[in-house]
């Protein structure tokens, strides 16, 4: 960690600060739907601020088509909400590195900031294009990124800007490297990883590297159904990748040999649909019916996973144990949630993504030790792979 430079500490007096931030927020008719994300880079836009710096933020927000403005993925609502957030002056630049934008950056103040239109509007971002790079660059003096959520990209806002101007993380960058970084590299022990999700093809690097780092792995949400046809046990109409039942199954064989408890699901809520009003009920896994298919975690597995997490001196969870975004299979994410929370004496570190939203759905995030901001980016940081954003820092 110690080879990112951080803001702290740099004088930003009268400096103009282009800032990457995740400003990607849900827009309902025209106003932020979730400010967790903007509120997420306040730390760092305040300090800028007090410092006396002239702020320029920027952020995508959705998937425009890259062929200039599309009025539901303007940045404009968010600008709006930051301007109710923070106590100092906020404009907004009705392009990205236009004539606008290049104006309304040479007139800030100290202490002021300006958001510029969606990244994304100008398809240059995502192909890291030098020229467009070069554009971004001659706004400002010096480059931060905050953006953890979108490190894992390298696009001209998060990796090529950094070559051009002198590159420091910010606050909430630093914080998530950090955290996520110590948690692999000297957890404390026991180390408890709790895994969930619909494929198993999704986290078969982040099981692969978490059997090297874990005590305890906990496999929950749809690709359980895939780890337990390895172990030859027939699942219904449940979601399954059969190409990954032989790796699934070398998974336990490695987890086995390497000393690693990997838990699976002893039992399962199953129904007749994927629907919220659909037959339900509970069965053992070694007599799921064949017209059925597992929603959920049983709550046997409720208990048998609650008292593993009770025992994490480090907990990590990423990914739902069931639908949970219908309340007839929201149980098993629930109690997962509620017993991660209820570890005091654990470092409990959610790994972004619906982990997220299920803590916030059953209100329990203030009862969490850390919560990522980034699902992809923190799962590829967990697997080991280099994260552009973060390498262009050091």
């Amino acid at each position: 960690m110690s080879d990112i430079k951080t803001i702290e500490g740099v004088d930003v007096r009268g400096k103009r600060v282009i800032v990457r931030v995740d400003f990607n927020v849900p827009i309902k008719d025209g106003a932020v739907g979730d400010d967790t994300r903007i509120r997420a880079a306040l730390p760092t836009i305040e300090y800028l601020v007090n410092g006396g710096a002239k702020v320029i933020l920027m952020s995508h927000l959705g998937r425009p088509a890259g062929e200039g403005f599309e009025e539901k993925f303007t940045l404009a609502p968010a600008a709006a909400r930051l301007a109710e957030l923070i106590d100092a002056p906020v404009a907004f630049a009705a392009d990205t590195v236009g004539d606008d934008a290049r104006a309304k950056a040479a007139e800030l103040a100290d202490g002021s900031v300006l958001v510029l239109e969606n990244l994304r509007f100008d398809k240059r971002e995502k192909k890291n294009d030098p020229a467009f790079c070069e554009e971004l660059a001659s706004l400002a003096e010096l480059y931060v990124n905050d953006a953890f959520g979108t490190a894992h990209r390298a696009h001209a806002s998060t990796a090529g800007i950094a070559s051009l101007l002198p590159a420091y993380a910010g606050f909430l960058l630093a914080g998530e490297v950090e955290t996520l970084s110590g948690m692999l590299d000297a957890p404390k022990r026991p180390f408890v990883a709790i895994l969930g999700g619909s494929k198993v093809s999704d986290k078969v690097g982040v099981i692969d590297a978490l059997i090297d780092k874990a005590d305890t792995i906990i496999i929950g949400g749809g690709m359980c159904f895939t780890f337990l046809l390895a172990q030859g046990k027939a699942v219904g109409t449940s979601l399954k990748e059969e190409d990954w039942v032989e790796r699934a199954g070398d998974m336990i064989e490695k987890a086995q040999a390497a000393g690693v408890k990997l838990l699976l699901p002893v039992d399962v809520v199953a129904a007749d649909a994927f629907a919220e009003d659909a037959n339900a009920l509970t069965c053992s896994v070694d007599a799921i019916p064949a017209d059925v298919m597992g929603l959920d975690i049983g709550p046997e597995t409720e208990k048998l996973y609650a008292d593993a997490i009770a025992e994490g001196s480090t907990v990590f969870w990423n990914g739902p144990m069931g639908v949970f975004e219908m309340k007839a299979f929201e149980h098993g994410t629930r109690a997962v949630a509620e017993a991660v929370a209820a570890n005091k004496d654990a470092a409990t570190i959610i790994g972004g993504g619906d982990s997220v939203a299920a803590v916030n759905k059953f209100s329990l995030a203030d009862e969490m030790t850390f919560i990522s901001t980034g699902g992809g980016a923190s799962m590829e940081l967990v697997e080991g792979k280099t994260l552009p954003g973060v390498a262009a820092l050091r």
